[in-house]
């Protein structure tokens, strides 16, 4: 689906993929523009919406950004991280890191969510806002954070392209 208006236009695109046992996997793709408003709620996108489900959750991620799972892939890192979160520094410091700005989030009737602030603050966001599908999670980004990476890394992309012979 594509919508323009104003100076933005909106993709937001969703695939559905199954894993080789047959159960169907979320894969987010696509880019999404929309404010916060002073609530510090934000509109996540519908076609997202469905694949989040009823609860998911949202926490810190690289880059300055946050990272939004659905419950079942978040169950997933949960238990990657498990093993080696009592004995392996940098286990520990990973899991440290996503699950202590966590947080389980539901929509609203009007499909926003509240965005806890210690999570905005870290994401930088402030007014404008990205939501990106990244695979089996979304991205929540400030404009501001958002257009300069895409920039640096449209470069990184095209080096790295350049590298693979069948790419």
């Amino acid at each position: 689906m594509v919508t323009c208006g104003g100076m933005w236009c909106n993709i937001v695109v969703v695939f559905q993929v199954w894993d080789d046992w047959g159960d169907k996997l979320a894969m987010f793709i696509g880019e999404y523009h929309h404010n916060l408003d002073a609530k510090g709620r934000l509109i996540i996108p519908s076609k997202f919406r469905e694949l989040l489900g009823d609860s998911f959750v949202i926490a810190r991620g690289l880059d300055k950004c946050l990272y939004g799972y659905p419950m079942d892939e978040w169950k997933l890192i949960a238990q990657q991280l498990k093993p080696g979160a009592l004995t392996k520094k940098q286990a520990r410091d990973a899991a440290r890191f996503l699950f202590s700005g966590a947080s389980e989030c539901e929509f609203d009737k009007q499909g926003r969510i509240n965005m806890p602030a210690p999570l905005m603050e870290y994401a930088n966001l402030l007014k404008e806002c990205v939501t990106i599908g990244v695979s089996g999670r979304i991205e929540i980004w400030s404009k501001e954070n958002w257009l300069p990476y895409l920039e640096d890394s449209s470069q990184s992309f095209e080096d790295f392209a350049e590298s693979l012979e069948d790419f």
